[in-house]
């Protein structure tokens, strides 16, 4: 079975609060692209999971979300074939774009298929949270609001088509310096998400982007001056809007026009501020178009 697992962005990102059991309350609208990893799965006799991936940096062990999502499924139904994976990996890693998370979903997705485990899709997005927080929206999939820890999903209209390019400057960003190092009980501006909100269900590119925001900028735009950089040139190039996705350090851009943003993807490879550049286009899910 090959599967493809979809990085996501975060069209807007909001910290509401930090609970008194240290985890943050948020609210963030998020967006499927179509670019992916792509999993190879198929069962084996010999017991056990088996990963083998293209990047020798990612874990093939139970450190692997790949490896915790599977084995999650197979215990639970006492599963007792076993499993290989091959992983290639495309999405950038520790990104702010969820391959991960998106990798443990579509595990999850293969293992249900090729075990026939008969479990609907809700059921694995209730299973998935026990693996990372944002494995159920990986599940869900398109355009989708999220609460509470990034669990709480309602699935949106969708997203106006639009282009979008990534830039991924050649550094890393640890999620937990981003949120330890983020006063979110202080901060003084928040995206108007509800305003987003309406923008998606008039369907309304140009309002959507200008409203864009992600308070976890504050943390890690002084850290890493580059993502403003990027931010800055994807603008100067046409961009309707662009923003960092998630904890960082991957900047997007949305635009209208195909054109211009293959000019801007080019413009941005000379550049040499981002070492993965790469263009492409929202992922509607089958569209729930309003």
């Amino acid at each position: 079975m090959r599967l493809r697992a979809l990085a996501k962005i975060n069209l807007g990102l909001d910290v509401v609060r930090k609970r008194e059991d240290g985890y943050h309350e948020l609210r963030m609208i998020m967006q499927t692209i179509n670019m992916y990893d792509q999993l190879e799965m198929e069962i084996s006799e010999e017991a056990g999971i088996h990963i083998t991936t293209n990047l020798p940096f990612v874990p093939t062990n139970e450190n692997n979300l790949v490896y915790k999502a599977a084995k999650l499924l197979m215990d639970e139904f006492h599963v007792e074939q076993g499993l290989c994976v091959n992983l290639q990996k495309f999405i950038p890693v520790a990104a702010g774009m969820a391959g991960g998370s998106s990798d443990a979903a579509a595990a999850m997705i293969g293992v249900n298929r090729l075990f026939q485990l008969g479990l609907s899709v809700k059921e694995l997005m209730e299973r998935g949270v026990k693996v990372g927080a944002d494995v159920p929206y990986c599940l869900l999939r398109g355009t989708a609001l999220a609460e509470g820890i990034g669990e709480k999903l309602r699935a949106l209209p969708a997203c106006p088509d639009c282009y979008v390019l990534i830039g991924k400057p050649g550094i890393s960003v640890s999620t937990k310096f981003v949120y330890e190092n983020l006063h979110a009980n202080e901060l003084k501006e928040h995206p108007p998400i509800d305003r987003m909100l309406e923008a998606i269900q008039w369907h309304n590119l140009n309002k959507l982007a200008d409203l864009m925001g992600n308070v976890l900028e504050t943390v890690t735009i002084p850290r890493y001056p580059v993502i403003e950089e990027i931010k800055n040139h994807m603008k100067e190039h046409g961009a309707l809007n662009a923003m960092m996705s998630g904890s960082g350090p991957t900047v997007f851009g949305l635009f209208d026009d195909r054109q211009m943003a293959e000019y801007a993807c080019e413009a941005l490879r000379e550049s040499r501020l981002a070492k993965t550049v790469f263009l492409t286009t929202v992922f509607n899910n089958g569209g729930r178009r309003k």
